[in-house]
Formats: C-alpha cells, sequence, structure tokens
C-alpha cells in the first residue's frame, strides 16, 4: 500500500530574533548571536546570568489582552506561533471556516510547561496563604494548555494532547502529529514545541544540575557547540510550531508547499538521566528508524541541523553516532542553530524544523558561529559563513534528559 505523503504548509515562530519566520532565518544567515545578560530578574549571584531571552514579547492581536495577562508566557509563545504558521498557510479566520475543523489538530508539547506561573503560585502561598492562590494555577501550569487554548481560538476538534519529553518535545510532538495524518485521524495538524522556562527557578535548576555556560563577560560567545572551550548550554526559549496537512488535502485547497516530511524516529537511551550513552547506540538506532520510516538511504542525506547543545559530553557523543550511521561526514553540510538562539529546551525541535525547513527553502544554510577551535576530527563540513547548498534530504536531531531521541526528516517537495 502506498504512504500517504505528507506536506509541510506554514511555520510560525516565537524566538529571540523576533516572531516572524523569514526575519529569524536572515538573522541566523547573519550569523547573529540572541544570547544577552538576564535583566529580567536579579541573577548577578547565579554562576550563569546570560541567556537567549525573548525580550519585550507582545502577543499584540492574537490574545485578548485580559486573557494575555493571565496565562503563562509559555502559553502565549504557543498561540502566537500557531496563529502565525496557519497564516504562512493561508489560513486566515475566514478561510478556516472552509476546513472540516473535526478533522483538524493539535500537538504542540513543553517540556517544562507553565513555570512561571508556578513559581508565582509558591510565592503567593508562602507569602499570602492559599487563599490568595488563582483559580487558574492549576490550568496553566499544564503543558498540555498551550495546544489546548489554540484549539479554543481556532476551532480545531481533531486530535490534541501534548508531548513532553524533554529536550526532545517538538521533534516527538511533530512525528506524532504525522502519524495522525497517515493513520488517517487528521488531514491537518498543528505541531511543534514551545518552552518559557527562563525565570529564577528554571536558571537556578540548570546552575545546579552544572549544565550551563558560566561565560557570563562573553555572552554572545558562550554558546560555542563543537568549539573546544565549549563549557556548557546557553538557555534559550520561544515556540516553533508547524502546519502538517496530507498532500491531498492541500493540493485540494491550493495551498502553497514549502516542503515534504518523510518520516521520523525515536529511541531511548536507557543510560542515564542526563548523559547520552557513551557508545552512541541509542542515538545512531534513532537515526535509523528515520531514515527506514522516510524511505531513504543514508547516501541520501545531506544536510544535518545536529541537536548540539555546547555541552563538553554531549556535542562529540552526538557526531560519534551520527559517523556509525554515516560513512562519509565530510558529503554531508551540518549545523548548530542553538549556537545563536541557545538551547530552547522543549521548543528545540520546533524551532530547528523551521531552520531546516527555510534551509530547504532558500537553499542557504546558516552558520555554527563561536567555532574558533574545533574539536578534531569532526569529519563533517561545518559552515562558520552562510552557504549555498542544495539540499536534497535534511534531517533534524533533537535528544532529552531520560535519554529521549527524535529526528525528523524533511526533503524538497516533488509533485
Amino acid at each position: 500500500m502506498k504512504k500517504k505523503r505528507i506536506v509541510v504548509t506554514g511555520m510560525g515562530v516565537v524566538s529571540c530574533f523576533g516572531n516572524d519566520v523569514d526575519t529569524f532565518y536572515s538573522d541566523l544567515l547573519a550569523g547573529k548571536s540572541g544570547v544577552t545578560k538576564i535583566t529580567e530578574f536579579p541573577c548577578d549571584d547565579f554562576p550563569t546570568h546570560i541567556a537567549a531571552v525573548i525580550q519585550g514579547f507582545d502577543p499584540g492581536e492574537y490574545i485578548e489582552k485580559k486573557q494575555a495577562r493571565r496565562i503563562d508566557r509559555y502559553i502565549s509563545y504557543a498561540i502566537v506561533a500557531g496563529k502565525k504558521a496557519l497564516e504562512k498557510a493561508s489560513l486566515s479566520p475566514e478561510a478556516r471556516e472552509s476546513l472540516d475543523k473535526s478533522r483538524c489538530g493539535a500537538i504542540i508539547g513543553s517540556g517544562m510547561g507553565g513555570m512561571g506561573v508556578f513559581a508565582d503560585g509558591v510565592q503567593t502561598l508562602i507569602e499570602k496563604g492559599h487563599r490568595k492562590i488563582t483559580p487558574f494555577f492549576v490550568p496553566y501550569i499544564l503543558t498540555n494548555m498551550g495546544g489546548a487554548l489554540l484549539a479554543m481560538d481556532v476551532g480545531f476538534m481533531g486530535p490534541n494532547y501534548s508531548i513532553s519529553t524533554a529536550c526532545a518535545t517538538g521533534n516527538n510532538s511533530i512525528i506524532a502529529a504525522a502519524n495522525h495524518i497517515l493513520s488517517g485521524d487528521a488531514d491537518l495538524m498543528l505541531c511543534g514545541g514551545v518552552e518559557a522556562a527562563i525565570i529564577p527557578m528554571g536558571l537556578a535548576g540548570f546552575c545546579a544540575c552544572k549544565a550551563l555556560s558560566q561565560r557570563n563577560d562573553q555572552p554572545e560567545k558562550a554558546s560555542r557547540p563543537w568549539d573546544q572551550g565549549r563549557d556548557g548550554f546557553v538557555m534559550g526559549e520561544g515556540a516553533g510550531v508547524l502546519v502538517l496537512e496530507s498532500l491531498e488535502h492541500a493540493q485540494a485547497r491550493g495551498a502553497s508547499i514549502i516542503a515534504e516530511y518523510l518520516g521520523g524516529g525515536v529511541s531511548c537511551d536507557a543510560y542515564h538521566i542526563t548523559e547520552p550513552r557513551s557508545d552512541g547506540e541509542g542515538v545512531s538506532l534513532c537515526i535509523r528508524h528515520a531514515l527506514q520510516n522516510a524511505g531513504v538511504s543514508v547516501n541520501d542525506v545531506n544536510y544535518i541541523n545536529a541537536h548540539a547543545t555546547s555541552t563538553p559530553v554531549g556535542d562529540m557523543a552526538e557526531v560519534n553516532a551520527l559517523k556509525k550511521v554515516f560513512s562519509n561526514p565530510e558529503k554531508i553540510v551540518m549545523n548548530a542553530t542553538k549556537s545563536m538562539i541557545g538551547h530552547c529546551l522543549g521548543a528545540a525541535g520546533g524551532i530547528e524544523a523551521i531552520a531546516t525547513l527555510k534551509a530547504i527553502a532558500t537553499g542557504m544554510v546558516h552558520p555554527t558561529i563561536n567555532l574558533e577551535n574545533p574539536e578534531p576530527d569532526l569529519g563533517f563540513h561545518i559552515p562558520t559563513n552562510a552557504e549555498r547548498h542544495n539540499i536534497k534530504v535534511a534531517i533534524s536531531n533533537s535528544f532529552g534528559f531520560g535519554g529521549h531521541n527524535a529526528t525528523i526528516v524533511f526533503a524538497p517537495f516533488q509533485a
């Protein structure tokens, strides 16, 4: 039986480079860094006081003002990115009326959910007592509420739930959404990841893990995947949401197609709560599953958007796992979006999927910045300036605490 084809028709982003997909990718191509000193709360006594913070976020007309004041920032990011993705897919409120909304759904995951609302609630409980806790406390900390409120806004009644697999969340959500289209549950799905964890508690937690860079005197230089001077990742935040449709559905409504989703793969390291498996078997298994699911050969892949968080152990663990799959790494272009926007945690997969799709659409791959003293024998071609590249098949990797691995596969659409 011939596999149903799935295409990407819309993308929406909320990032440290703004909320417009084209501006976001232009800044990546220019090699800009979104990492700055944190000014949103006092943190000079923390070991790390830098992050890729979204500054001056305004949901505008995408969220009613009273609602925007109440909800956690992660929910705001999800709604804005989701609605912008629908706009890019030429699905205005008027155009959406022609959809069968019972066959349209949303899977937008978050690794950590409404941490801001949670932290504020704890403070209120300590200082003022339980009677002062907002009745919205529980709903707005839940990881499913971003996708739920977005669906309420746009009326999508199809599959809707959240996935939370730490930093693999975005990719897991995209794979799950595509599977609902493949199985016939839906014609159109919003999918991706969202996170808003740059608050005192979030920063303190990752500092306690000793996972973050402490290059506080040079924020823009702190995220440096594959560089021998890397000392940890930089926190980021935001949302990346795609519109996936069956090819038949997209063509029937005359949609512009950005690229084709070919497949995805998942695995578990079954090794350690934070460290990657040293032999790379979990990651290589995940990538092989993804390529098999996509129906493409290892030799077809010529672009990799790597997970590449800028941690001392993780970066080379991924490279070594990739080399188990790809025997000719020098023929593959690989880059690290996190070098510029930090590690957006549960949003990373969604945002990096957009970077991958823009590379396919524009024929330009963005640089990896701060790669001044590369690890020896990286093998892959890693641009330090924007380069033209005709992508045949692209993969994007995301791996999360708990050993969760997820890889997605895209290619230019060919009728």
